[in-house]
């Protein structure tokens, strides 16, 4: 996958993680700990499996997106996951 994307992750405690990223694979790598970086939130919460990713036009778009999705209660996040296709394992 190129370009921006948005992404959720669940975390081990079952908590949510939201983001954005040019590269998908790394970052989930990153969160986690096979690769220098990730978030403080998720390091405490590993490991993480990425449960939704959607494509943006633009970091603008991405980062948009990222706050709109952050908005939303646990059930519309949940609700969001359960509508998204499978996609092939990252």
């Amino acid at each position: 996958m190129s370009g921006w994307c948005v992404y959720i992750l669940r975390c081990a405690d079952g908590s949510l993680y939201t983001g954005v990223t040019v590269d998908i694979v790394r970052r989930l790598r990153e969160h986690n700990g096979e690769l220098p970086g990730g978030a403080r939130y998720t390091a405490s919460r590993r490991p993480v499996t990425l449960a939704h990713v959607e494509t943006a036009d633009g970091r603008a778009a991405a980062c948009r997106r990222e706050a709109a999705i952050k908005q939303l209660p646990r059930a519309a996040k949940l609700q969001l996951i359960r509508d998204t296709p499978s996609h092939a394992p990252v």
